[in-house]
């Protein structure tokens, strides 16, 4: 249950009307699995735990919840497809531990080992390489094998079983999380829709829409006590590693006997629990609703709140995400609110505990005046001139090139108020024209610097082409374009020329132009700076074909003695690699500095990963000439 608020926090102590509460929780997981969500995960799990307190023989509780798309076939599973056991506790995953182990000495079985794997947040379905069905009630599910027709990319290929429909979570941080409450409502709306949904569109054309089946989806294996004493760094590795959606681990018996023996529930197996990771959680009154202005107009409401302490760090702001919440929940100056934070930096609103007397929602830009539209649920500034968004998009800029310091927030606003609004006006100052802005005399000569190492410097040409914020084209999808077409031949590409290249749909494809022709002066004059770009190579260069990590993908780790990291993984990004952040199953090459860590260097040794040095890294990318 991802998503959504609920107006009255959940009381454990005063439910006294067991038949309610099970009403409730039909509603609330009708509206899940539709893709609507009226209440967080947290909120739905414990009064699922309430009701099992209640009354544990409940029918609810012993029964697939189901889901429903009422235009689809109904296909019968072969082997039923259960919910899964939750554990909320250590002691929950002990009991459960400490079942498996006694059902295996009962059978004759000396070594019990599990398996951990992220439990992703999708929709669940089975594939078997011609039919891709729902989970639907267990025993039926819905056959929907039009997804793939639509755009949907199988992980792995066809045929590889159970598995959850999933949208790459970094895709939806980029891209759609101002659309979208949560990935799953975006899955939802593409599988019941005969019309895709034009940010869904953007998605599916990214190739970022996945039906990714369990068996690729990176693991943990270990013995009884091992899980038990490592279940959090374990949790924690997993879900760092998995770019998809996930809300907790899943821990299975390995051994075919154990399980056999085990047996099922209607409701889940037994040999099998998830475990649930929730964050640290606070109640706060809320003392009064900012606004604030994005780059692309998005008007974003944050709560600060009285001074909370989570995970050992003190809480004053919450984001809200968008201005509908507001609106629905009433959230304003006397609110009371539930504040999560799962190890993340910035910590969420996880649910509304009572109501402001008085919620007030702006019709005015609190940076320009300008008239708000309504966007779904997203308050909207049309002005692209707005002060606020002119220092945002400044901001961006200078983030994303990382070749000059010096211009924080707080600098670019004061410039920005000399009238220094564009980053071509920006360009041009000298250090006698920040000193005549009120910077001290040091400050004026760093800012100076900042802008001549930020043009000299070597910098690759994908992470200047996004800094200027342009729709669809984030890091990733810039170093994709680039390979395709030089930057100064970019700036006239023609839609239909940019769909052609894999990943860009035609939807994509028309914004990134209609992007680029807006932008097209202000990019052709900082070029006529002199930036000093790295070029990325074009798709077919011989030097990327004949260079042998060509199409491999690399992890750097370690501190590095014979050069910097950064440039290190940009040569190898030039030379037509694919650079990771962590070991996976796909990763080549580590290429290890000193002061590795172990777990990289044990999970290289799991995955057949070729570990090498510096040296043996240098020899491999330049060998001598004979």
């Amino acid at each position: 249950m991802s998503g959504g608020f609920v107006l009255e926090r959940f009381e454990l102590n005063t439910i006294k009307d067991i038949e309610a509460l099970a009403a409730d929780l039909q509603k609330y997981n009708e509206a899940y699995r539709s893709g609507n969500p009226l209440v967080s995960d947290q909120y739905y799990d414990r009064m699922v735990e309430e009701l099992r307190r209640l009354d544990p023989a409940h029918p609810f509780l012993h029964a697939v919840e189901p889901e429903k798309f009422e235009s689809r076939k109904q296909v019968r599973h072969p082997v039923p497809m259960l919910s899964t056991e939750k554990a909320y506790t250590d002691e929950a995953l002990e009991r459960f531990v400490a079942r498996v182990e006694k059902e295996a000495q009962a059978i004759g079985v000396a070594e019990v080992r599990f398996k951990v794997t992220p439990k992703l947040d999708g929709l669940a379905g089975r594939d078997d390489g011609t039919v891709f069905v729902t989970r639907g009630n267990g025993e039926v599910g819905y056959e929907i094998s039009n997804v793939f027709e639509k755009g949907v990319i199988a992980a792995g290929g066809r045929g590889r079983g159970l598995g959850e429909l999933v949208v790459v979570k970094s895709y939806f941080d980029a891209h759609l999380a101002d659309a979208f409450e949560h990935p799953r409502n975006m899955v939802v709306g593409i599988v019941s829709s005969d019309t895709v949904n034009p940010n869904a569109r953007k998605a599916l054309d990214a190739q970022a829409v996945r039906f990714v089946p369990y068996s690729e989806t990176p693991c943990w294996t270990g013995t009884g006590p091992e899980l038990l004493s490592r279940i959090r760094s374990v949790a924690d590795d997993l879900i760092a590693r998995t770019d998809y959606p996930v809300d907790g681990v899943v821990a299975e018996v390995m051994d075919e006997r154990i399980r056999k023996a085990m047996g099922a529930t209607a409701h889940h197996y037994r040999w099998q629990i998830a475990v649930k990771t929730k964050g640290d959680t606070a109640v706060a009154r809320v003392l009064d609703v900012r606004w604030q202005v994005g780059r692309t107009g998005n008007i974003t409401p944050v709560l600060e709140i009285e001074p909370v302490s989570l995970s050992g760090a003190t809480i004053r702001n919450v984001t809200a995400h968008h201005a509908g919440l507001v609106k629905k929940y009433r959230i304003g100056p006397g609110s009371k609110i539930e504040v999560i934070r799962s190890g993340e930096v910035i910590p969420k609103l996880e649910g509304v505990i009572s109501q402001a007397a008085q919620v007030i929602i702006p019709d005015q830009c609190p940076s320009c005046s300008q008239p708000l539209e309504w966007n779904n649920d997203f308050l909207r500034c049309g002005n692209s001139l707005c002060r606020a968004q002119v220092v945002q998009r400044i901001s961006h800029w200078f983030k994303t090139l990382a070749t000059a310091d010096w211009f924080g927030i707080r600098t670019i606003e004061r410039i920005v108020e000399s009238g220094c609004d564009t980053l071509e006006k920006i360009y041009q100052l000298q250090e006698s024209d920040f000193a005549a802005m009120g910077f001290g005399p040091v400050q004026s000569r760093n800012l100076a610097d900042a802008l001549t190492l930020s043009r000299t410097q070597p910098v690759e040409d994908w992470r200047f082409l996004a800094a200027f914020g342009i729709s669809d084209l984030g890091s990733g999808d810039s170093r994709k374009i680039l390979a395709w077409r030089p930057l100064e031949e970019l700036l006239n590409a023609k839609a239909e020329e940019i769909e052609k290249i894999h990943g860009f749909g035609k939807i994509t494809s028309r914004a990134i132009t209609e992007d680029i022709a807006r932008w097209r002066e202000t990019i052709q004059r900082m070029l006529d700076l002199g930036f000093n770009l790295r070029r990325t190579p074009l798709a077919g260069e011989s030097k990327i074909l004949k260079n042998p990590i060509a199409g491999k993908f690399l992890v750097f780790t370690g501190r590095m003695t014979r050069g910097d990291r950064n440039q290190m993984q940009a040569e190898a990004r030039s030379l037509g690699a694919n650079v990771q952040s962590a070991v996976s199953r796909n990763t080549d090459f580590l290429i290890c500095g000193e002061n590795v860590g172990a777990s990289k260097l044990k999970k290289a040794g799991q995955f057949g990963t070729r570990i090498l040095n510096e040296a043996e890294y240098d020899a491999l990318i330049h060998p001598i000439q004979p």
